[in-house]
């Protein structure tokens, strides 16, 4: 069996943030493996919110196709009165420490979306919930992208986008405020699974230089040791500003498109920008032993 060469690994086509029917994709685990082997991925991670109900039919799929595949998850975590998202790439999914986090972070969301419905009703959006639901295939994740869904499907708005910006939203009518984990227990029980981990898509986060600083500080205190410089959500520009955050803090850095559905994202499982080549690809920390160049 031939070992990759390293100059191969780094131009590798790894897409490591992508989400399912388990919590708020379009597709089922096993579809999203099939679009991305049909997209020509070459290493994925499902990376569902709060979530890792669907990493055991994803490798199964991967596994029987020859497709490298990563377990992941996407942790929501409270910050500076945002809500930001630390990826865990390369984790035991089954380990202790990690379930009962992700059990403890999901426990609010129900009361949550009862609280958001209750707040659409009152500007005369009437059973939401009961509408998100039909979106959600997983009861214990009802999120705010289900009620989106809705309000589009009941002809309220055109787009998820535009539903978020008029209802769902800091300071509209269905936003609702919710403490999710402490960062430093997410990277604790990233860490304790032998994952690591990644500040998710950090240009979607509305947070002062000096709190972004604050964030990037915390994060690679508690032993954080990556950063998403390529994401669906980054323009050009942003990948240049998060590059240099990776260079300057010592950062692996990470691709991906954070793939919802092709209804909803921007760019498609396996079709975002390459890394700057200079930056240390996680990936390279992550590559299973059985994957080979083909």
């Amino acid at each position: 069996m031939s070992v990759p060469s390293a100059d191969w690994l780094r131009v590798l086509n790894a897409d490591l943030h992508c989400h399912s029917t388990v919590s708020d994709g379009w597709l089922d685990p096993e579809a999203v493996v099939l679009r991305a082997l049909a997209n020509g991925v070459e290493l994925l991670a499902l990376t569902d919110h709060d979530e890792v109900g669907g990493i055991d039919d994803a490798a199964r799929v991967a596994q029987a196709h020859g497709l490298g595949f990563v377990a992941g998850v996407e942790i929501s975590v409270s910050f500076a009165g945002e809500t930001i998202h630390i990826v865990g790439l390369g984790i035991d999914h089954r380990h202790p420490v990690l379930l009962q986090g992700l059990a403890q972070v999901r426990g609010g969301r129900d009361a949550r979306a009862r609280q958001m419905s209750d707040a659409l009703e009152k500007v005369g959006i009437r059973d939401a919930l009961a509408g998100a639901r039909r979106f959600a295939r997983n009861p214990a994740l009802v999120s705010r992208a289900h009620f989106a869904r809705h309000l589009v499907a009941s002809g309220v708005m055109p787009d998820v986008r535009t539903v978020f910006d008029h209802y769902l939203v800091r300071g509209k009518p269905g936003f609702v405020e919710h403490e999710w984990a402490v960062l430093e227990d997410a990277v604790g029980w990233i860490r304790a699974a032998g994952g690591i981990a990644v500040v998710a898509h950090p240009a979607r986060y509305r947070l002062s230089s000096a709190d972004m600083g604050a964030l990037f500080d915390r994060f690679v205190a508690a032993g954080g040791e990556a950063v998403e410089v390529v994401s669906g959500a980054h323009s050009e520009d942003e990948m240049r500003r998060f590059a240099t955050v990776a260079r300057q803090r010592g950062l692996l850095a990470s691709r991906a498109s954070d793939f919802h559905g092709e209804q909803e994202s921007p760019v498609d499982l396996g079709r975002c920008n390459p890394l700057p080549p200079d930056l240390e690809p996680v990936w390279m920390r992550l590559l299973p032993p059985t994957m080979v160049r083909g």
